[in-house]
């Protein structure tokens, strides 16, 4: 199985920046696709940011140009970094990974979820 343990959450006043990261480990083949989602007190889980292996990226239109998602391919390793912070950005951050993993029958898909981080930012 393949196992993200993020890391860098906290409480931050507004305006202020954090960075989290979040690290792939396991028999992994390859990584297509890793991003951040959060999930606020009685909302859904939404998408924050996503990046290929190739580069591409997406955000969710709240966070544009506040916050930056980066990738080390090397070391299977995803960044969100947060600047100009809100309190509505409040909320738990999920490390999400897709990808293929290995093991000794072969290589077969994998979707992974982070434990999860908070992230709290006062007015």
């Amino acid at each position: 199985q393949v196992q993200l343990v993020e890391s860098g959450g906290g409480l931050v006043q507004a305006g202020g920046s954090l960075r989290l990261s979040c690290a792939a480990s396991g028999r992994i083949f390859r990584i297509n696709a890793m991003g951040w989602y959060r999930q606020a007190p009685g909302k859904q889980r939404e998408l924050v940011a996503t990046m290929t292996s190739v580069g591409t990226t997406n955000y969710a239109d709240s966070v544009k140009g506040r916050f930056t998602i980066s990738r080390d391919n090397a070391k299977n390793t995803v960044y969100l970094q947060m600047n100009s912070l809100k309190p509505e950005d409040t909320a738990v951050y999920s490390c999400n990974a897709a990808g293929q993993r290995s093991d000794f029958y072969g290589v077969h898909s994998f979707e992974s979820w982070g434990q999860g981080t908070q992230v709290t930012v006062s007015s």
